[in-house]
């Protein structure tokens, strides 16, 4: 498996989209702007819900631009080959994306006033949508099993390192003002009220009809339709089967899947590993 990996200060990344010299380049040279915006997520938590949403609000609900514009252009990813040269280059406002641990980041985030809006989902149901998802790439090496898949959640080595260390990690920056944490399972119970809170967050005004227009166009139906969103544009670059970006777009499945004895193991692991939060720190415990 570690073949499969090309890895830095010991985090996974995939060398078919993401390079050693930009990762370098990510955390010593680039520069973080005040008017930044910047989505932070651990792969498969909603990151495209996210970008979907925020760019909606900036269009007050007006879907032309999420029907015209890949997603991957609308808010590209920072750490991809892709990515890095078009927000370096792009003046003014930027909105761009990032599954980076907050180790690697660039230092200049930590004295910007830009603001990181960071998505947190249950690990159980990240570690399930990412299998399936995984598994129809060509990213990385397919895991023979969810079993196989398990371990290596459990202990890291998969793409972007260890969640426990990814989500403790940014939560550190949870009290800072440019600095909002959303839950995908609130997102999911409530998202007119999470697109409410990400409008104050961005200083953002929408009127009822706006706002009902952005529900519309970021749901899972709209978006799975999408092709500028579903990544349906990109399947020939890194798919080798019938990849479904937008699998189910539900929380809890992950009890489809664990067996009685990997929900125990995986209790004792998070229990362990996310000792010291406030009780009700996630809305899945």
């Amino acid at each position: 498996m570690m073949s499969e990996y090309t890895w830095f200060e010991g985090i996974a990344f995939s060398d078919k989209v993401v390079q050693k010299e930009i990762l370098e380049d990510i955390r010593n040279k680039f520069v973080v702007k005040e008017e930044d915006l910047i989505m932070l997520t651990y792969p498969k938590s909603g990151t495209h819900w996210l970008i979907e949403i925020v760019c909606l609000i900036q269009t007050k609900g007006d879907p032309k631009w999420i029907q015209s514009v890949p997603i991957w252009d609308r808010s590209p990813w920072l750490e991809t080959d892709y990515g890095y040269p078009l927000i370096f280059n792009k003046e003014g406002p930027r909105l761009f994306s990032s599954h980076l641990p907050i180790q690697l980041f660039s230092k200049s985030l930590f004295s910007s006033k830009a603001k990181m809006i960071y998505v947190i989902r249950n690990p159980r149901d990240v570690l399930v949508s990412a299998y399936f998802f995984w598994g129809k790439t060509n990213f990385v090496k397919t895991p023979e099993s969810l079993e196989t898949y398990f371990e290596w959640f459990l202990k890291g080595n998969v793409l972007f390192g260890s969640w426990f260390e990814h989500v403790r990690g940014w939560l550190s920056m949870r009290e800072c003002d440019n600095f909002l944490v959303l839950y995908y399972e609130d997102m999911k119970k409530d998202t007119k009220g999470t697109i409410k809170k990400i409008c104050d967050f961005l200083g953002k005004k929408l009127g009822p009809d706006e706002l009902e227009m952005v529900l519309k166009y970021s749901s899972f139906q709209a978006m799975k339709e999408n092709n500028m969103s579903n990544f349906s544009l990109a399947k020939n670059d890194f798919s080798t089967n019938d990849i479904n970006l937008m699998r189910k777009g539900t929380t809890g499945d992950w009890k489809n899947h664990f067996t009685v004895a990997q929900a125990e193991v995986f209790d004792k692991v998070f229990q362990e590993k996310m000792a010291g939060f406030p009780p009700g720190m996630f809305p899945w415990e």
